[in-house]
């Protein structure tokens, strides 16, 4: 087992491409090549996490935080930063982050605070668009339910809760082969016509390599004739945040001691209480202040993220509940969803959680 393959499952999960363009996702120390020994979850891969790997004989340390965020100039111990890099580097330690990529997914970090809370019916709270594209194609009929059910497999067309979606029109095309030509149909040198049809279907921008290098495998056609056009329609399982509701509302006071106990939180930071029950609840794992309109346009009764400034919760304006319950708080079960992923797909790996509590924020 290498670390790539641990790092491409991943990804195949959370892609890299949908990371922010601040971000720093991926592998940042280490070599992806490397024969893995076992890979330890964590939310932040600080020095002590990286210790506890080499205690415990994984090289492979799995966070959702980059330990290196921004560029590091000078490399010599003074930060907590720098001194995580060097031990991990001296003792070949692999640190791989999956951050804003696994918190744009909808079975991600806030696909987990959904779940730790039992919420239904859940959506992405704010969709991102770019992320979709269209494939056009031309085949022969007799080729087209083949070619179609291999491109299927390959991811392309899917729409929210609808798979192998497509659509197809009847055409003529015509092509005239070259002396060094080996055509399906058709001669040498001769025009030919051939009944056609023409297909369109969506996949994920992500996907294009695989995509095109599936049709090409299951067309009859020497050269396959296709275009790709990149889409602003928005991917409604691709975003920032999550809305969920429960069937039976209940008190904002109730609400309030659920967080507490499911997030093991000493207090919470919240507006003033609206008067109104919590049925439908918007979150955003860490820091989340820039999706509160979205969530008061969703129609959520309350909305739970995290590093709310003072100014920040007068924007609320009484419209639902803001409740900031913290950063690691909100984030803490991340270390589980990264655990349970690779557990399941490598059931016969070594695979830990770490027992650091890496949360740089104590109460009193």
């Amino acid at each position: 087992m290498t670390i790539k393959q641990i790092t491409s499952y991943l990804e195949s999960i959370a892609p890299a491409t949908l990371q922010e363009s601040y971000d720093n996702a991926g592998l940042i120390a280490g070599n992806s090549s490397w024969e893995c020994t076992g890979a330890l979850c964590c939310l932040d891969a600080i020095e002590a996490v990286v210790d506890e790997a080499i205690e415990k004989g994984c090289n492979l340390v799995v966070a959702h935080h980059p330990i290196v965020f921004s560029g590091l100039k000078k490399i010599t111990g003074k930060s907590y930063v720098e001194r995580t890099i060097i031990k991990a580097i001296k003792n070949d330690i692999a640190i791989y982050a999956i951050h804003t990529n696994l918190d744009n997914v909808l079975a991600g970090v806030n696909g987990k605070i959904a779940e730790k809370l039992s919420l239904n019916n859940l959506s992405i709270l704010a969709p991102k668009g770019g992320q979709l594209s269209k494939l056009f194609f031309y085949v022969p009929a007799s080729h087209a339910g083949n070619t179609m059910n291999a491109l299927f497999e390959a991811g392309a067309g899917h729409i929210g809760n609808y798979s192998e979606c497509s659509f197809r029109v009847n055409g003529i095309g015509t092509f005239r082969p070259g002396k060094a030509a080996n055509p399906f149909s058709g001669e040498i040198g001769k025009r030919h016509e051939d009944e056609e049809l023409k297909i369109e279907v969506l996949f994920p921008s992500w996907l294009e390599s695989p995509v095109i290098s599936t049709l090409k495998a299951n067309h009859p056609y020497e050269e396959v004739a296709y275009e790709v056009i990149s889409l602003n329609n928005k991917h409604q399982d691709i975003g920032s945040g999550i809305t969920g509701e429960w069937e039976t509302p209940i008190t904002e006071t109730e609400f309030l001691q659920k967080l507490k106990q499911i997030f093991k939180i000493p207090a919470i930071r919240h507006t003033a209480l609206t008067a109104k029950t919590i049925k439908k609840v918007s979150i955003c794992g860490g820091a989340g202040i820039f999706l509160l309109k979205n969530a008061i346009n969703s129609g959520s009764d309350a909305y739970v993220t995290a590093d709310i400034k003072y100014h920040e919760f007068f924007d609320a304006e009484g419209q639902l509940l803001m409740v900031d319950i913290g950063h690691y708080e909100s984030e803490q079960f991340t270390t589980d969803l990264l655990a349970n992923l690779l557990e399941q797909k490598f059931p016969n790996f070594a695979v830990l959680k770490t027992g650091v509590n890496t949360n740089p924020v104590q109460y009193f």
